[in-house]
């Protein structure tokens, strides 16, 4: 039999209330995502509403001339001491590796842009499009509508003949006995004839070989650069041009290729390269997504000084028309929507207030430990990790991560996201710590100044580098050599790049 006995027991429990909730999601909410959201809220809360600033509290906002315009910040405002830091003569603009153009290789400027076309089209219409103006026949444009699905966002043809025709006989109207894969074919050849040139390939050769075929007959080269891609495409990836000669002096060459000189066969390895190898990628349907700085830092007399970006600050206020009916009506049940909407509304404004305070305190103790860096580059990045902002502001570890992912900030040096400043510790010979991020901008500037016929090897970096108090491994130096970017030192050798 069992026996009913009442205890009484004491204990702890953590409990999130929806407005800690609330505040935590908008806290770890990017710009733009945040916009979207509040956009979403005006629609369904009428107790809030936009607040139109007037033109005297208006922010201009523009980068590069912000930091003449602005005001320094006030003690009213917040501002704490900046620090103070040694004034730098030479215009950041001019400075080189510096923003997110950072890591760019030297010889960008030297080749080919392909742009992709950013009208808004997918792929998939821009081919429909086209193919209404052939003049096909039903049947035609059925076979080329199923292939032009079967085209994927690289351009290439993903399915067989045979996945096409059956695609066609359970989904198009003319049935299998009217596309046989030879018909097939012959529409693809269609397909192949559109824009972008190389478009339908079946792999990488068919591909670059549309794009060969474009050219007009007498360009220098063509012949010889159709050789290649038949047969030598594997030699082309190396920059040395000594195999591919070899290669192409074994065949034993006739006609007009006989006569191949170093001339035309760098007029042909350069067709070769021009060529896209993803021709599908030149239409894009995705529109470019600028980044919005969430905060400035800027020289002041006194020293850096940080402010919240204002054009990215949600303007809303409680609409006080809707809040004065509350109290107007003779019931309190005619109004529990209204009361529920208004408390939702304040406590959203709340959630807000706190987001721009803790973004604004983290933001200012990153520049406080970063100062170096504005002042002077890369290399006097200072090792740091979440923890320490988060003594320094007093909150917890995972408030501080959520506020700098997806947040930025314009400094002087470039627009950055709040993450790039952290950055893991490598002990020195001294005592003290040099940032992973500084090494990387030590190795980039040693091999920057390197010689052309002598470049050095990763062995030798590291020697340079524990000469200046930072002993770090052969292997360490290859992972951050790699990581920017950088060749290994025989093929920066072999090819004279950097």
């Amino acid at each position: 039999m069992l026996k009913q006995s009442l205890q009484l027991k004491l204990g702890q429990s953590l409990t999130m209330t929806p407005q800690l909730q609330q505040a935590i999601r908008l806290l770890q909410m990017p710009t733009l995502e945040l916009q979207a959201h509040l956009a979403e809220v005006l629609e369904s809360n009428v107790m809030l509403e936009q607040e139109e600033p007037e033109a005297a509290e208006a922010v201009d906002f523009e980068l590069g001339a912000h930091f003449t315009a602005a005001a320094p910040p006030t003690e009213e405002a917040g501002f704490t001491e900046p620090v103070e830091v040694e004034v730098v003569d030479q215009p950041w603009a001019d400075r080189a590796g510096t923003g997110s153009d950072s890591g760019r290789a030297e010889d960008d400027e030297d080749r080919p842009r392909d742009l992709a076309d950013e009208r808004g089209e997918s792929l998939r219409e821009h081919l429909l499009g086209q193919l209404t103006l052939l003049g096909l026949s039903e049947s035609d444009l059925e076979v080329a509508a199923a292939l032009v699905d079967a085209i994927d966002d690289d351009g290439y043809l993903t399915e067989t003949f045979a996945e096409v025709a059956l695609d066609l006989a359970h989904h198009g109207p003319f049935g299998a006995a009217l596309h046989d894969e030879e018909e097939i074919e012959r529409v693809l050849l269609l397909v192949q004839k559109l824009d972008p040139v190389g478009i339908g390939a079946r792999d990488l050769i068919e591909c670059l070989q549309l794009q060969l075929a474009a050219l007009a007959p007498a360009t220098q080269g063509l012949g010889l650069a159709r050789r290649i891609v038949d047969h030598h495409l594997k030699l082309l990836a190396h920059r040395d041009l000594g195999p591919l000669r070899r290669a192409l002096e074994v065949e034993g060459l006739q006609g007009e290729e006989a006569a191949a000189d170093d001339e035309t066969l760098v007029a042909a390895v350069a067709l070769v390269r021009a060529c896209h190898p993803k021709p599908g990628s030149l239409i894009s349907a995705l529109r470019p997504e600028y980044i919005v700085p969430d905060a400035m830092v800027r020289r002041t007399a006194r020293g850096w000084s940080v402010e919240l970006n204002g054009r990215t600050l949600p303007r809303l206020r409680v609409n006080n028309e809707y809040a004065g009916l509350i109290g107007q009506g003779a019931g309190g049940g005619g109004h529990a929507l209204l009361r529920s909407q208004l408390q939702e509304a304040r406590w959203l404004l709340k959630s807000l207030e706190i987001r721009h305070d803790t973004l604004l305190k983290v933001a200012r103790a990153i520049v406080e430990r970063q100062s170096e860096f504005l002042a002077q580059g890369e290399e006097h990045m200072k090792p740091m990790i979440l923890k320490d902002i988060a003594a320094a502001i007093g909150m917890h570890e995972s408030t501080v991560s959520r506020v700098t992912s997806g947040k930025y900030l314009h400094t002087p040096r470039g627009v950055f996201e709040l993450r790039y400043f952290f950055s893991s510790q490598v002990e020195g010979d001294n005592g003290a710590g040099t940032s992973s991020t500084a090494i990387r901008a030590k190795i980039r500037r040693l091999i920057t100044d390197e010689s052309a016929g002598e470049p050095l090897s990763d062995g030798t970096l590291a020697e340079l580098l524990s000469a200046q108090g930072i002993p770090v491994a052969r292997r360490t130096v290859a992972k951050y050599r790699e990581a920017i970017g950088i060749a290994s030192s025989a093929e920066r050798k072999r090819d004279g790049s950097r």
